[in-house]
């Protein structure tokens, strides 16, 4: 296990380079944490380090949302959050989004993890008493 630290905002940057140096070469991670927990947050700052040409958003109620980097490199940002069962996922061809070459991030990863292969990295950031982040990855 690996164990960042985000102090504030202003580090997310430094922070977001920190995490893709850490799991170089892999590409698929399922993110955990409460609400408020900075998931959000932390992936549009890991995609931006990645030059993503669009904005990286929450895809709460798109559920997926599709950005595209300065190199041509395909990032999936998926948002399990307002799924009731691992059957909607099926309906809207999930299996499209996890089995391929790409950079995919999960948020709310808990509410259907048995569907995620098993070769994503676990994320889990926890807010600390004092408002720091951490983030822990499990490879």
């Amino acid at each position: 296990m690996i164990e960042l630290y985000l102090n504030n905002l202003k580090d997310i940057s430094s922070v977001a380079q920190q995490f893709l140096s850490k799991v170089e070469g892999k590409k698929k991670f399922a993110f955990y944490g409460k609400m408020g927990a900075g998931k959000t947050t932390f992936i549009t700052a890991i995609c931006e380090v990645l030059e993503a040409l669009d904005v990286a958003s929450s895809p709460t109620f798109a559920l997926i949302n599709e950005y595209q980097t300065l190199s041509g490199e395909i990032i999936y940002h998926i948002d399990f959050y307002r799924i009731k069962n691992s059957e909607e996922l099926y309906d809207i061809g999930i299996e499209d989004y996890l089995y391929n070459d790409v950079y995919c991030f999960i948020e709310w990863s808990e509410k259907a993890e048995e569907i995620i292969p098993s070769d994503f990295i676990k994320v889990y950031l926890t807010e600390e008493a004092d408002g720091i982040r951490k983030i822990q990855i499990h490879a």
